[in-house]
C-alpha cells in the first residue's frame, strides 16, 4: 500500500479535517523538494504547513526559532540559541510549569540532523519516518484501536508538553504515540480544544490502515447497539 492510498484512507475513514502529515529525516533533501521559504516561529508550525498541502524540507537553522523543538529533533544549537533555550526552561520552571528533573526525560531524536522533509501523506514521494495524524478525541480513539489491533500501539501514557516530543518517542520506540498537545503548539498550529495528535512510525502505517476499516465499522455497529440499550437511538 503506497502513501497516496494510505493518506486517502486515513482521511476518509476517520473523517479528518486535515490530512495526515508525513515527516522524514534525511542527510540531504530529496530531488525536486524545495526548502521552506522562511523559518516558522515554532517547529510544529511546519506540521500545519504540510497539512495545508505544502511539500518542503527544512534545515537545522530553520528550527533555531524554536529551541525546545530543535532540542527534541536532535538539533545541536549554536551558543546564542542554547542560551535562549536555557532562558525558556528557567521561565517554565519559574512558572511551575515544569520541573528541572523532568528535562532529561523529554524524548530527543538520536542521530545527526541533515534535513527534515514534510508533505501531506497522500502527496509524499519519500518514505516517512513518522506519520502524524491530527484529529478529535473520537478520531484518535479509532486510530488507537486500529494500532492496538495491528500490534503497534505504544504502551506509555498520553504525552503532553512539549508536543514535538511525540516524534522522537514514536521513532525510538518503534510504536505509535499519542499527545494531548501543549499550549505553544495550540497557538502555532490552531489545534482545537478537542483535538490531539497520534504519531505512527512510517514503517507501521500500512498495518494500522489495514485494521482501520474493520475498527471503524465495528464502532459504528457497536454505537447502534449501545444506543438501543440506552434508549438514545434516533
Amino acid at each position: 500500500m503506497n502513501q497516496t492510498r494510505q493518506g486517502t484512507q486515513l482521511k476518509q475513514l476517520l473523517g479528518l479535517k486535515l490530512p495526515p502529515v508525513a515527516i522524514a529525516f534525511r542527510k540531504t533533501a530529496p530531488p525536486n523538494v524545495p526548502r521552506i521559504d522562511a523559518a516558522a516561529p515554532a517547529g510544529c508550525g511546519y506540521w500545519r504547513l504540510a497539512a495545508e498541502g505544502k511539500v518542503f524540507y527544512t534545515e537545522a537553522s530553520d528550527h533555531y526559532t524554536c529551541p525546545v523543538g530543535a532540542h527534541t529533533h536532535g538539533i545541536d544549537l549554536p551558543p546564542e540559541t542554547t542560551k535562549e533555550l536555557n532562558a525558556i526552561v528557567q521561565t517554565m520552571v519559574g512558572l511551575q510549569y515544569i520541573k528541572m528533573e523532568e528535562i532529561p526525560m523529554i524524548p530527543r531524536r538520536q542521530g545527526g540532523f541533515g534535513v527534515a522533509v514534510y508533505a501531506p501523506l497522500a502527496d509524499a514521494t519519500f518514505e516517512p519516518d513518522i506519520v502524524l495524524v491530527r484529529g478529535t478525541v473520537k478520531q484518535l480513539m479509532l486510530l488507537a484501536e486500529a494500532a492496538q489491533a495491528a500490534g503497534v500501539a505504544g504502551g506509555g501514557a498520553t504525552m503532553g508538553r512539549p508536543t514535538c516530543a511525540v516524534i522522537p518517542e514514536a521513532i525510538q520506540s518503534g510504536r505509535a504515540a499519542t499527545s494531548f498537545g501543549c499550549i505553544g503548539n495550540r497557538v502555532y498550529t490552531g489545534l482545537g480544544d478537542n483535538e490531539g495528535y497520534y504519531a505512527i512510525p512510517g514503517s507501521k502505517v500500512a498495518e494500522v490502515v489495514g485494521k482501520l476499516a474493520t475498527i471503524t465499522e465495528a464502532n459504528r455497529q457497536l454505537e447502534i447497539f449501545h444506543r438501543d440499550r440506552a434508549g438514545t437511538r434516533t
